[in-house]
């Protein structure tokens, strides 16, 4: 009950019928963002797009300017020199046979996947654990890669992966309450472009249907789609 109340409270000032500009809406999700930890900024997004559709998926990645604010825990699936080469660059895990026995037995201790093309055979045989997570390694990705170091890099350096899920929603962290509202509005500006940019060439229609930004606790934000990714 006390967090519907605070939720309640947190909502007094807000137009939920307002679609507001980026940069005033940002500064409403920080204001309202008072949990006793760093509350996550989120997104999500509805497009204009039917995923069932061959010619309207949406998945990528972006590298947010100023990073999520998030540790990210990161496997790489390598031998010799790559896996030398991935505990280089941070990885948190790297491994092969022994690896694929953690992740079958369940033990799935990272939040994002990178494997060497030459290690797909034996990941392959883990998507079915893998998969429903949204770890699976996909060239399309970048985390299919003889450059494991940079993809281990970019993973704990900022990297976004998004992913249009059924009725074409999006949602993704980009960023911290901590973050200053300059970190936030280049970070959601870029989340926001990468999308765009991605538009499926079957889209018809209005393809940004509806943006809401929000913290873990507070708040949902309405966004001016229109202006979003004008400098607002």
């Amino acid at each position: 009950m006390a967090g519907g109340k605070r939720l309640r409270a947190s909502y007094v000032g807000i137009d939920r019928d307002k679609f507001y500009p980026l940069a005033e809406a940002v500064g409403i999700i920080k204001k309202t963002a008072n949990a006793k930890f760093d509350e996550t900024i989120e997104i999500a997004m509805r497009l204009g797009i039917d995923p069932r559709q061959a010619d309207q998926g949406v998945r990528g990645v972006v590298d947010l300017p100023n990073g999520t604010g998030k540790k990210v825990r990161v496997a790489v699936f390598a031998k010799g020199a790559k896996a030398d080469e991935a505990k280089a660059a941070g990885a948190d895990l790297v491994g092969a046979d022994d690896l694929a026995a953690e992740v079958q037995a369940g033990k799935i201790e990272f939040d994002r996947c990178v494997a060497t093309p030459d290690m797909m055979g034996l990941v392959g045989r883990l998507g079915k654990v893998l998969g429903p997570r949204g770890l699976m390694p996909n060239p399309k990705l970048g985390t299919v890669t003889m450059n494991v170091a940079e993809a281990v890099r970019s993973a704990k350096g900022g990297q976004v992966q998004f992913h249009a899920k059924k009725e074409g929603m999006i949602h993704a962290g980009v960023g911290k309450a901590s973050f200053s509202e300059q970190q936030l509005v280049e970070n959601v500006r870029a989340f926001i472009d990468a999308i765009v940019k991605a538009k499926p060439s079957g889209a018809k229609g209005t393809y940004l249907q509806k943006i809401s930004l929000s913290s873990t606790m507070g708040p949902g934000v309405k966004l001016d789609t229109s202006i979003t990714t004008q400098g607002s």
